[in-house]
């Protein structure tokens, strides 16, 4: 193989895979833990179940799963693969779940690192990985988003314990010619000032060390959520990005096949698309099933949607991550895998 850098300005994304855990949790079987009931949970956010991680099952192993599925989508030898992105906030190890899926999978050339932006993280992840690949440092990509939401949450909360769940999702990317480019822009957002929104964050228990010296105990507290003010700052700032993303690549909103979101709460799904005059039969949301996964969510529904045969190859997709930080994004895509 020549391993002459090669610099083609393109990215293709060529095949979806996805994993979703053994164990279903539906809103009346919440009903029995917290005071709650399905017509509540599914009116204000569009869920009716959602899976979580079993004794058997670990993020990782989801991950790798996700993974392979793409890989094989795309026809790859997994030593092919020169890196590796596992968006997640929650791995199995902290420092560093993806040098173990890149061991399962046998991509042994690849390099492997983990990426932390919570609900953003696949877009930032898909395209952070772009950029190694337009600049003609490497050729082939895996990205995956995996989160185990259902470890970090308390379940007797029923402001929070309703809108989670665990999963994985996989895209293939490859380096292509300019004028094949299956990324077409993108935007990027972080605002710190606004991060007690929503957060997981570090306990802050203290243990004796030595005389008068302590230390900090090594856990976190459960997700923290103020609902209301992360849904005004999603339907505010999701159309906003993706209004400059469109302005920027001078696309009309009617040339869209697909609006592809996070999938965190129906209404925000709704608005967004109203707000664009999509029709619903353009958007893709699969939250009733698994609740919001955070950053598996958008590659999930991607890989459903392509294996259904609903986008086809040539379809151009307006997608957008949203969550904790607060950080956002978006971009738009061409899918060019299999159909």
């Amino acid at each position: 193989m020549d391993e002459t850098p090669k610099i083609l300005g393109g990215v293709a994304l060529l095949g979806s895979g996805s994993s979703i855990p053994s164990q279903r949790v539906t809103n009346d079987q919440l009903g029995l833990r917290v005071e709650t009931n399905d017509s509540w949970i599914k009116s204000r956010t569009g869920i009716r179940s959602r899976h979580v991680i079993g004794p058997n099952e670990s993020l990782t192993e989801i991950s790798q799963v996700a993974g392979l599925k793409a890989i094989q989508a795309a026809g790859w030898d997994p030593e092919s693969i020169d890196i590796i992105l596992l968006a997640t906030s929650t791995p199995d190890d902290l420092f560093g779940s993806a040098p173990q899926i890149q061991a399962h999978i046998g991509a042994k050339n690849a390099v492997a690192f983990d990426l932390t932006a919570a609900c953003s993280g696949f877009i930032f992840a898909l395209i952070t990985a772009s950029q190694f690949l337009r600049n003609g440092s490497m050729r082939r990509a895996l990205v995956i988003g995996a989160d185990q939401l259902s470890s970090w949450i308390d379940w007797d909360d029923r402001t929070t314990c309703v809108l989670f769940g665990d999963g994985a999702g996989a895209i293939a990317l490859e380096a292509t010619n300019k004028d094949l480019d299956g990324l077409l822009g993108f935007e990027m957002r972080s605002n710190g000032s606004r991060g007690d929104s929503l957060n997981l964050s570090k306990s802050k228990k203290h243990l004796p060390l030595i005389k008068d010296i302590s230390h900090q105990e090594g856990s976190y507290m459960p997700i923290q959520m103020n609902g209301q003010e992360v849904y005004k700052f999603a339907v505010r700032e999701v159309p906003s990005v993706l209004q400059k993303l469109l302005h920027k690549t001078k696309t009309d909103p009617k040339e869209l096949d697909w609006l592809l979101l996070h999938q965190a709460n129906q209404r925000i799904l709704d608005a967004v698309a109203d707000r664009f005059d999509i029709p619903q039969s353009k958007v893709l949301s699969n939250l009733s099933h698994y609740g919001n996964t955070s950053a598996a969510t958008i590659p999930i529904m991607l890989d459903e949607a392509v294996r259904k045969g609903l986008v086809k190859p040539g379809d151009l997709i307006a997608s957008s991550g949203f969550g904790a930080g607060l950080s956002w994004g978006a971009a738009l895509l061409k899918w060019q895998g299999p159909s």
